[in-house]
């Protein structure tokens, strides 16, 4: 499961890089597009990071915040979408991959949780 999201989150950061290329560079938009660049690769650099946790609650800790930068990254891509700054099919297409990252993170957060409670 663990690389599975390893090598989404890293897929996902690469469009989020391109999305963010592409906004600067043909919408002249810089604000909004840094933002999403931020959240958008912050979701992978933190599951590498949790990959090597100390312990399992900080495995849990990164998994965690990598869910909140997710959530953040989704509502980038819904505010670009709301403003015109993508189109219809762009959003659908990052948002879908957004969605899987957020659903497969809360999986492991919930998986790792309950890991904790049974070593208790």
């Amino acid at each position: 499961m663990e690389s599975i999201l390893k090598n989404k989150s890293y897929k996902f950061a690469i469009r989020i890089v391109r999305l963010s290329q592409f906004l600067q560079a043909e919408k002249k938009e810089f604000i909004l597009s840094k933002q999403i660049l931020r959240s958008g690769t912050a979701v992978g650099a933190l599951i590498r990071e949790a990959e090597f946790g100390q312990s399992l609650p900080d495995f849990i800790s990164k998994m965690s915040i990598a869910l909140k930068e997710a959530n953040e990254t989704e509502y980038w891509l819904s505010i670009l979408n709301d403003t015109d700054y993508l189109d219809s099919k762009l959003h659908n297409s990052l948002q879908i991959d957004c969605k899987e990252l957020i659903a497969m993170l809360v999986s492991t957060v919930k998986t790792s949780k309950q890991k904790t409670k049974s070593e208790k």
